[in-house]
């Protein structure tokens, strides 16, 4: 059993299925709320976070991606996102990349959906409880360098010690837990927590110090790549210890 999860907020436009998913849930003592357009949203979001927010990418005149990225720009609650069929795969990718923590497709099994949001919100109280014992613990290897996360320590291939801004060091964090992986500059915004007020340039800027501390020859970069029309990637293993 989980811990108490507080309450969870829909967002959708139908309210059939509003009703629907709330009255399944609550029947699963998974207290919840409903809420049709941003407005209801945020008037929950004021009251007090919620533990879980399940968000249609199609709220009528409103863009739920939007949605998404305002709600990502302040806060970390995690986020189901529901979509249609194959031609919303694109949004639902770009979900994902916002931070979306997971996403189901309509029409949906209310049946899975609690077991998405049960899993959701285990993998959130296991986190939590992992920071609570230790908030800076391990860390990674790769290419010969060492990132130690107790102390945020980056350590050469021959064992000196190489200084990080903590923006430096919140961007590499974000490249070493999704190694391998095309991250686009909205992606790396979050993970760093640079939010929209600032342009996406500035993720750039924090690329090119970064591989200037990281690379042989930052002007022919081997580790942090960049994939054209996406972002950047880690193009180099990862081992975490």
């Amino acid at each position: 059993m989980l811990a108490d999860v507080g309450h969870i907020v829909v967002v959708d436009d139908d309210p059939t299925l509003r009703q629907m998913v709330i009255r399944y849930l609550e029947e699963h003592n998974v207290p919840t709320r409903a809420a049709s357009n941003r407005s209801e949203l945020y008037h929950y979001l004021e009251a007090g976070q919620p533990s879980l927010i399940i968000l249609d990418l199609r709220l009528g005149q409103e863009d739920g991606l939007d949605l998404l990225r305002e709600i990502r720009s302040h806060s970390d609650v995690p986020v189901i996102i529901t979509t249609g069929h194959r031609p919303d795969e694109i949004d639902r990718i770009v979900g994902l990349e916002l931070g979306a923590d997971d996403y189901i497709i309509k029409p949906f099994s209310l049946r899975e959906l609690l077991a998405r949001v049960r899993a959701v919100l285990r993998r959130q109280e296991m986190g939590r409880a992992a920071r609570a014992r230790d908030p800076e613990r391990g860390g990674y290897r790769f290419n010969g360098w060492k990132l130690e996360r107790r102390g945020r320590k980056l350590i050469d291939p021959s064992e000196a010690p190489v200084p990080l801004s903590k923006g430096e060091y919140a961007l590499l964090l974000a490249f070493l837990e999704a190694p391998q992986r095309p991250l686009t500059r909205e992606h790396l915004l979050q993970a760093t927590r640079i939010h929209e007020d600032i342009f996406d340039r500035s993720i750039d800027v924090q690329v090119l110090r970064l591989r200037r501390k990281l690379e042989v020859d930052p002007s022919a970069p081997r580790v942090i790549q960049t994939e054209r029309g996406v972002g950047y990637v880690f193009a180099v293993p990862v081992d975490p210890f």
